[in-house]
This record gives C-alpha cells, structure tokens and sequence, in this order.
C-alpha cells in the first residue's frame, strides 16, 4: 500500500463486520462510495442533510441485498451531528471508518471580490465539518480494531499540484474553495499525528463528473471514488498522515 493502490481487496468475512458513515452521501461521490461499500457487505452509514433524501438513496442501494441505513446529517450543527453519533451508537459498540466527504463549492466569486463572509459557509461545511465529525465519532472509532478516517479532499488544495503549470488546477482561481481544502490538508496531517491507532488520510478524487461541477467532470463517478475506497478499505499496516488520488500518493 505503502508503494502502490489496490482497489477493494477486503475479504467477505472481514466485510461483513464492517462498518462505515459517509457524510454527504445522498449523491456524487458519497453515494457512489455508499454503493461500493455497501457491495463488499459493509454496513453503511449514509449521512445526508435532508432526511428524505437520505431514506431514498438507502432504500435503492438496498436493493441489492446492502445494509445501507440512513441517517439525518447536517455536519455545520452540532446537535445533528452529536444525535448521529448516538444513533449509530445506539446499534454498534465501534464505528470502523468515517468518511468526511460533505462540502461544498461556495460561489466562483473574482479574487478581488472575496469577503470575509463569503468564507463562512464553505469553511463551516469544509473544515469545520469534518472537525465537528471527528470528534463526535472518535469514541466509536477508537472502539474499532482498525479504525479509518478519510478526508476527502481535492487536488485544489495542493500546493504542489496547483502550482504545477502542467496540471489543470493550475489555471483554477477560487480563494474560499482551495484554502478550505488547503485547511483539510492540514487537519488531516495533524490528526494523524495525534490520534495514534487510527489511520487518517486525505484523498484528491480528481475532476468528476457530478453535480458538484455541474457534470463537466473528465472522470466517472466510480473513478472519482476510487482513492476513497482504496484508503476506506486499507490494511492495518496501511499509511495514515498521506494524501493519495487513484494511481498513489500526490504532492501536498
């Protein structure tokens, strides 16, 4: 793992004991990964802000014999995510891998245009979500014999991608956006350090086609989820503190 990805690899017993949240997972990548997931016969936690939604998208990827349960989610509240917490509590001693996932793209405003206000949501979806998460699941992820978190990130909050002029992100202006990704960068490398046994690491899933883009995405739903299964499903000897999209580790 530690040289190369491989995709899906956990057995049928080790899945089934299996559990996973995924925050936004109502659509695009979240419910791609809830797909996936839910097929290797994980139970899986599908988080969403509109409740019925979540009920939904539960129901069809149940459809084909996978625990998926919904659960209302909003990760800017701490109440919601507090009441989360104690739902899957309610039916699991242990939570193996949280997948922070949730965020939003905020308004393409010009550079020089940007307020201070114009921040505020984006960072309270994109940084402080995954924060709030984090430590409200901490509990039933350190009950875990091999817990996972992954922080999806973007290859818009590299530095080393976004000055790379051979790379698309290059030409990409969007202050609010790439800082609060760069923020998550950064809160992943420090929790990593810190939550010692549990692994924690940021994936770049690459420009896909979803809702998120508006569809212009270059890459499939599924290619876009290909890092976050690979890390959501790593070995106990797996890294953690890393940053990866599908084909390895990338620049920070």
């Amino acid at each position: 793992m530690a040289n190369s990805l491989t995709l899906e690899r956990m057995t049928t017993s080790t899945a089934n004991k299996t559990t996973v949240l995924i925050t936004g997972a109502n659509r695009g990548l979240g419910r791609e990964t809830a797909r996936r997931l839910g097929a290797l016969g994980w139970t899986v936690w599908l988080g969403a802000r509109d409740a019925e939604q979540a009920a939904a998208v539960a129901a069809e990827l149940s459809r084909h014999n996978a625990d998926v349960r919904p659960i209302q989610l909003d990760v800017t509240d701490d109440a919601s995510v507090e009441a989360a917490a104690k739902s899957v509590a309610a039916e699991h001693d242990h939570l193996d891998v949280l997948v922070n996932n949730a965020g939003i793209p905020g308004g393409w405003i010009q550079t020089e245009e940007v307020t201070p206000a114009d921040f505020l949501p984006v960072y309270g979806v994109n940084v402080l979500g995954p924060v709030r998460m984090t430590r409200a699941f901490l509990p039933l992820l350190r009950a875990s014999s091999q817990p996972r978190i992954v922080m999806v990130s973007s290859g818009m909050g590299s530095f080393g991608i976004t000055t790379d002029s051979d790379r698309f992100e290059s030409t990409l202006k969007s202050l609010v956006y790439t800082s609060s990704k760069a923020a998550l960068n950064m809160i992943t490398s420090q929790y990593a350090k810190a939550l010692d046994g549990v692994q924690v690491n940021a994936v770049d899933p690459g420009y896909t086609d979803t809702e998120f883009n508006d569809h212009r995405g270059t890459q499939t739903v599924r290619e876009g989820t290909d890092a976050i299964v690979t890390l959501a499903t790593a070995d106990p000897d797996g890294p953690t503190g890393g940053y990866f999209d599908r084909s390895g580790p990338i620049p920070w």
